[in-house]
């Protein structure tokens, strides 16, 4: 454990802070070495460490694929804008970074629900005037739209819209579908979703994690290859090389044999026709 003043303490540091519960953005955090979560992150977090070998490798690979796709989009395209949905913690190449590196007018928008994301966020980003941080949930979109940070973005303008690692946490009967598609009927065409996902193929790994998730977090969704480009819906063109594994995804040093873990989480990257 990292001292006081590098690390949060156990204790809640403002009111209406749960620390009872693991958060999905601090045990993230954990997994990638990071040094703002909690005991009971760090105890879930184990779980996967521990109990299930290999699996850490899932959050790396998944970070590498966001990093490549933050830069394909900037150095390819005209977007300059991006909206970063359930961001989780500050780490190393976050997506202001990447795009800021190659177009320093590049404008990110962070949403998290997790208090912490925002208290961090705010104080790294007080001198950035391209990027502010919004606590909210990816499952109220119209809350994150009509809110005072998102006029930071021009929906007129090409955006990206990053779905990282979140909408596994989003069970059927909260309609994934349906959150993609809010975003889909307001972005402009030559916009930009990239998602990563829990990728199922219906193996004894996909459900030993999925019952992990669902036992500590009361909700985590494996899907299939189909399931998951079906979020995507009509007016979307999916961009090579497709729905593949996060490690794959226009890697050029990618291994050459996979372990069952790397498999199990998957990106894709499309357009708004």
């Amino acid at each position: 454990m990292a001292d006081a003043d590098e690390q949060v303490t156990e204790n809640a540091p403002f009111p209406g802070f749960d620390v009872s519960r693991p958060s999905i953005a601090r045990t993230y955090d954990y997994l990638l070495g990071g040094k703002d979560n909690f005991a009971i992150d760090r105890a879930f977090g184990d779980k996967f460490i521990n109990d299930l070998p290999g699996s850490r490798q899932i959050a790396p690979d998944n970070r590498g694929a966001l990093v490549r796709a933050i830069r394909e989009i900037i150095t390819s395209t005209p977007v300059r804008q991006f909206v970063d949905l359930g961001s989780g913690l500050p780490t190393a190449d976050n997506v202001h970074q990447v795009a800021q590196r190659y177009a320093p007018e590049a404008k990110v928008l962070y949403v998290d629900n997790d208090p912490i994301v925002l208290a961090h966020g705010r104080a790294l980003l007080a001198e950035n005037e391209n990027t502010t941080v919004l606590q909210a949930d990816l499952r109220d979109p119209k809350a994150i739209y009509d809110s005072e940070d998102a006029r930071l973005i021009d929906f007129d303008q090409p955006v990206a819209v990053v779905f990282s690692a979140t909408l596994h946490h989003v069970n059927d009967d909260e309609d994934p579908a349906g959150l993609v598609r809010f975003w889909y009927d307001r972005i402009a065409s030559g916009s930009y979703v990239f998602i990563s996902h829990f990728r199922s193929e219906n193996d004894p790994r996909s459900q030993e994690l999925e019952q992990v998730l669902q036992g500590s977090l009361g909700r985590g969704r494996w899907r299939t290859d189909e399931q998951i480009l079906a979020l995507f819906g009509d007016g979307f063109t999916v961009l090579d090389p497709g729905l593949v594994p996060a490690v794959n995804w226009r890697n050029p040093d990618a291994p050459e044999e996979l372990t069952d873990w790397q498999r199990l989480i998957a990106a894709v990257l499309a357009v708004k026709n």
